[in-house]
C-alpha cells in the first residue's frame, strides 16, 4: 500500500528511528482517540447504573441490558468489522463508524426511556465493532513492522487502559450531576477526533474482490458471534441447563459448522482460517481472550467488595482502580522498547506472570480495608501486567500479515478480548451466585466467602493464559537459534526473526 504522505513515513522509511512527521502522529492521536473512547464507554456506564434505573423506572432485568446491549453489538459484529476494513477501506469505515458513535452518544444522553437507551447502547457496540479493527489495521499498515510499529501499537493500546481508568473516576464525578453526562461526554470528543480524521487518516485500499463477496460466510459468522454473545449474557439468569441456554449453545454450534465450512470453500473469505494453523497467532488470540476476561472479572468482584462490603463510594472505588491505569500510562512510550528488545513471548509471560501474582495477593482481602497490604500491591501488579501484556498481544497477532488481512486480523483479536470477556464474567458470576449467599439476608462474611471462589477462578483463568503464553517460548528460542543453510523462500516483508508463518492458504 502507498502511503498518501507527503512526508517519508515508517512505513516507507528503513531507519528505524526517523522521526514521524506531524500527519503521522495526528493520525496516530485520532485513532488513539477512538479507543480511548471505547474504553471510557465501557467503564463509565457501570457506576451511572443505579441512577439508571431511578431516573428511568428500570427493573434490574432491564438495567443488565444496557451494558448487555453494548457487548452484543461489540462481540457480535467484531469479525465483519474487521473484514469490512479490508474490502471497503480502513480510512472508509472507520470515519463512518466513528460518526455513528458520536451520533448514538448523543442519542443515549437524550432518551427518555429504557428500551430507547438499550437501543442507543447496541448501536454505540456496533460502531464500536467497526472502529476498534478499521483503527488497529491502520496503524498496522502505516506503521513498518518492528521498532516503529512496536511504539505506535503501545500507545493506541495504552490509551485504551487509560480510558478505561478515567471513565471510573470520571463517571463518578459526572454520575453527582445527572446519568445523561455519562452517556453524553463522548460525543463531542468524538466528533473532534472525527474532523481530525478526516484531515490527517492516510486513504487506503481496498482488497480486489472480483471473486465476490463472502455474504453467506458474514451471515453465518455475524449471527453465530451474536447468539454466543447473548447466550453466555443470559446464561446466568436463564440457568445454564436450562433448554434455552443448552439449545441457544447448540444453534450456536450449527452456525459456527455451517460458518467454517463456508470459509474453507469461500473464494474471498470473511475468516481465512489458515491463520490460526500458526502457533504464533493461536496463542496471541487465546492470550488475549484469558488476559481480558479474567481482567473483567476481576474488576466485577473487586468493585463489589470495595462498595458492597467495604462500603466505599463510587468515587472511591475509582480511585482504588487509578493506580494500575497511571502505571500503564507513565509506560506507554517504553513498551514497545521492551518488545523490541525481549520479543513478544517473553514481555506477554512476563505480563501474564504478573497478573496471576496480582489476583493471588487480592485473594487476602476480608471485611478490615487493608489497602497499603492488599489493595494497592494488587492494583500495581495489575497495572504492570496490563502494560506489559497488551500491547505484546497487539503486536504479535499483526505481525507477518499482509496488509491485505490486518483488518480481519484485527477483528479476529478483538473478537477474542471480547467473547473472552463475557464467557469469563458469566463463568465467574455463575460460581459466584452457585454459593447461594447473595440478597441482603446473607452475612458480609458469608458475601465475602461466595467471592473468593471467584477470585480463585479469575487466578486460574490468568494462569491458563500464562501456560499458553510459556508454550511460545520455546519456538522462541528456536527461532533465535543458528539456521542451517537451506534458504528456504520468504516474503519480502516477513522479519528473519519470527518462528512461524502466519498463514498457509487454504
Amino acid at each position: 500500500m502507498t502511503s498518501p504522505l507527503n512526508v517519508p513515513s515508517p512505513a516507507a522509511s528503513s531507519t528505524p528511528d526517523e522521526r514521524w512527521s506531524p500527519r503521522l502522529w495526528g493520525t496516530l492521536l485520532v485513532l488513539c482517540a477512538a479507543m480511548f473512547l471505547d474504553a471510557l464507554d465501557v467503564s463509565m456506564v457501570g457506576v451511572a447504573l443505579p441512577s439508571i434505573a431511578t431516573d428511568l423506572g428500570l427493573s434490574t432485568a432491564t438495567l443488565q441490558w444496557i451494558v448487555s446491549g453494548y457487548i452484543l453489538g461489540y462481540g457480535g459484529l467484531l469479525l465483519l468489522g474487521g473484514r469490512a476494513a479490508d474490502l471497503l477501506g480502513r480510512r472508509r469505515v472507520f470515519l463512518i463508524a466513528l460518526a455513528v458513535f458520536a451520533l448514538a452518544s448523543l442519542l443515549g444522553g437524550l432518551v427518555d426511556s429504557g428500551p430507547l437507551l438499550i437501543a442507543s447502547r447496541f448501536i454505540k457496540g456496533l460502531s464500536a465493532a467497526f472502529t476498534a479493527p478499521a483503527g488497529l489495521s491502520i496503524i498496522t499498515t502505516t506503521f513498518k513492522e518492528g521498532p516503529q510499529r512496536n511504539q505506535a501499537l503501545s500507545i493506541y493500546t495504552t490509551c485504551a487502559a487509560t480510558g478505561f481508568s478515567m471513565g471510573l473516576v470520571l463517571s463518578g464525578l459526572l454520575t453527582e450531576l445527572s446519568w445523561r453526562w455519562t452517556m453524553l461526554l463522548p460525543a463531542p470528543i468524538a466528533l473532534v477526533a472525527l474532523v481530525a480524521g478526516l484531515r490527517m487518516i492516510p486513504h487506503s485500499d481496498r482488497e480486489d474482490t472480483r471473486g465476490g463477496y463472502d455474504v453467506p460466510g458474514a451471515v453465518t459468522g455475524t449471527a453465530a458471534m451474536l447468539l454466543l454473545v447473548f447466550t453466555v449474557v443470559q446464561a446466568p439468569e436463564a440457568g445454564w441447563t436450562s433448554a434455552r441456554t443448552l439449545l441457544s449453545f447448540l444453534a450456536t454450534a450449527i452456525l459456527l459448522a455451517a460458518f467454517v465450512t463456508i470459509e474453507r470453500r469461500s473464494a474471498n473469505p470473511l475468516l481465512r482460517l489458515g491463520v490460526l494453523r500458526s502457533g504464533t497467532q493461536l496463542r496471541a488470540q487465546l492470550g488475549a481472550a484469558a488476559f481480558f476476561g479474567s481482567y473483567v472479572a476481576f474488576q466485577f468482584i473487586a468493585t463489589q467488595y470495595m462498595q458492597s462490603l467495604l462500603g466505599w463510594s463510587a468515587l472511591q472505588t475509582a480511585l482504588a482502580f487509578l493506580p494500575a491505569g497511571v502505571l500503564v500510562a507513565l509506560s506507554s512510550t517504553k513498551i514497545g522498547d521492551v518488545v523490541d528488545r525481549f520479543g513478544t513471548p517473553r514481555v506477554i509471560a512476563t505480563g501474564f506472570t504478573f497478573l496471576v501474582v496480582a489476583y493471588a495477593i487480592f485473594l487476602q482481602v476480608d471485611l478490615t480495608p487493608r489497602y497499603a497490604a492488599v489493595i494497592l500491591p494488587s492494583m500495581l501488579l495489575l497495572g504492570a501486567a496490563c502494560a506489559l501484556t497488551f500491547p505484546s498481544l497487539n503486536i504479535q497477532a499483526t505481525n507477518g500479515v499482509g496488509d491485505d488481512e490486518q483488518g480481519m486480523v484485527s477483528g479476529l483479536l478483538n473478537t477474542s478480548i471480547q467473547v473472552g470477556g463475557a464467557v469469563f464474567l458469566a463463568v465467574v458470576t455463575a460460581v459466584i451466585t452457585a454459593g447461594g449467599h447473595e440478597g441482603t439476608a446473607a452475612s458480609p462474611q458469608a458475601v465475602l466467602d461466595s467471592f473468593r471462589p471467584g477470585l480463585a477462578v479469575v487466578t486460574a483463568i490468568a494462569l491458563a493464559g500464562l501456560l499458553i503464553t510459556l508454550t511460545g517460548l520455546r519456538a522462541d528460542r528456536r527461532a533465535r537459534a543458528p539456521r542451517p543453510s537451506v534458504v528456504v523462500a520468504k516474503s519480502p516483508g516477513r522479519r528473519a526473526e519470527e518462528a512461524e508463518p502466519v498463514g498457509v492458504r487454504d
